[in-house]
């Protein structure tokens, strides 16, 4: 693991993404329902006036981590990054989005040297990024990176309570995922999704689905040799790995009741065949958990949602999910290395 082990008193850093999306909102009303939820101790991270703009409720700048199990009972404990300008809640601007990358690489690196025990980011505009040089596809692969794990290794998984997904591929045009596809790539998301379930979900002999990339799975190849040519083969070298993967399934028949009980996650060919999924059954409570990396990293399931910021009309949901699924999966990390 890089940096130093965190220790079990050690709170959850939380960066609050774009000041004018609804990430500050939503963090603060995780705090005021910290006791509903019995959520685990946890530090804001970011701007303290985007929270102020939206919320009334007690806040307590910090300047040292350790001061946070102090002011928790009693306020939000917010680590301040740096002056975002006029924040306007829903109208983002490039000195919003310089605060949340600071906000976002600031946590990450408190959760890298130990001082903080998992990481849960708020919701970041990615155009607002893109225009001040940021180069990554979104904030799954920053981290990744900056904990020196290859991109092919870090795997996004959206998880509810009753369905994880992950996609095989994610942001990128869907002319392009046929092209992409291969059979190192679907085997490496495969193991680390594998391993990821095990080490943050304490699933000792997961089970893998995989949908197939066309129509019927492609009709033994009536409608597409993807299926035969790529995906198969590649279950077949996890399964002589040991790692229990079925499929490839038609995505039409992977989702419902029935079928989800019968594995712990399904992989899919592209972003939006895992995505509608998981946000039509857990719209508002579904979290992005990232696998593969030595840290634990959590992110609600949604967008900034800059149509609402500052309305009071932004759901928590999804928020609390992923501060309570980053204790949990800190917490199982910690046993399992005692």
């Amino acid at each position: 693991m890089n940096g130093l082990r965190a220790t079990v008193t050690a709170p959850i850093a939380v960066s609050l993404g774009d000041p004018a999306g609804i990430g500050p909102e939503i963090v603060a009303k995780a705090w005021s329902l910290r006791k509903v939820h019995g959520l685990p101790d946890f530090v804001a991270v970011g701007d303290a006036r985007a929270v102020t703009r939206v919320w009334d409720g007690p806040i307590a700048p910090i300047s040292d981590l350790t001061d946070a199990a102090h002011y928790f009972p009693d306020a939000l404990p917010i680590l301040t990054v740096e002056d975002a300008g006029d924040i306007v809640p829903g109208v983002p601007d490039v000195e919003g989005a310089r605060c949340a990358l600071h906000s976002l690489e600031l946590a990450a690196g408190l959760v890298r040297s130990g001082a903080a025990r998992a990481l849960v980011t708020g919701p970041v505009s990615k155009s607002q990024l893109y225009a001040i040089g940021f180069t990554h596809p979104g904030q799954t692969e920053f981290v990744a990176e900056r904990c020196g794990i290859a991109g092919e290794n870090a795997v996004m998984m959206l998880a509810g309570p009753s369905l994880r997904v992950v996609p095989i591929t994610t942001h990128v045009p869907l002319a392009d995922v046929p092209a992409l596809l291969s059979i190192d790539l679907i085997v490496a998301k495969g193991r680390a999704t594998a391993r990821g379930l095990t080490r943050n979900f304490g699933i000792d002999a997961p089970r893998l689905a995989f949908a197939g990339l066309n129509p019927h799975a492609g009709e033994s190849g009536a409608i597409g040799r993807e299926e035969i040519e790529l995906i198969e083969p590649a279950i077949a070298q996890l399964r002589a790995e040991g790692i229990d993967a079925t499929g490839p399934f038609a995505a039409d028949t992977l989702f419902h009741g029935r079928a989800r009980l019968r594995y712990d996650a399904a992989l899919c060919c592209y972003h939006d065949q895992a995505l509608i999924p998981i946000k039509t059954l857990h719209f508002d409570e579904g979290v992005n958990i990232t696998l593969g990396l030595p840290i634990v990293r959590t992110s609600p399931d949604h967008g900034t949602a800059f149509g609402i910021a500052g309305r009071n009309q932004a759901e928590p949901g999804a928020m609390i999910a992923a501060i309570a699924m980053a204790g949990d999966a800190a917490d199982r990390r910690a046993r399992a290395a005692a």
